[in-house]
């Protein structure tokens, strides 16, 4: 496989979930960095060495709300 998409979201009660996209993958983590590090691991998890992905792409949602007046 050469890629694997995550759709990565802030969570309300801190920090950030991220789901893939076609694989039942879900993981989540205080910081990005730390959000990465457990996406790797989830992935070590989920494939065979030989199966893992080349690239992981993350699809980061920023939710924001602001008053129109």
């Amino acid at each position: 496989m050469k890629e694997i998409i995550f759709i990565v979201e802030e969570d309300p009660e801190g920090g950030y979930t991220a789901q893939s996209v076609g694989y039942s993958i879900f993981t989540e983590g205080e910081t990005l960095e730390e959000l990465k590090k457990n996406i790797k691991d989830a992935l070590k998890c989920h494939f065979e060495k030989e199966d893992l992905p080349l690239f992981i792409r993350l699809h980061i949602i920023k939710e924001e709300k602001f008053a129109y007046a």
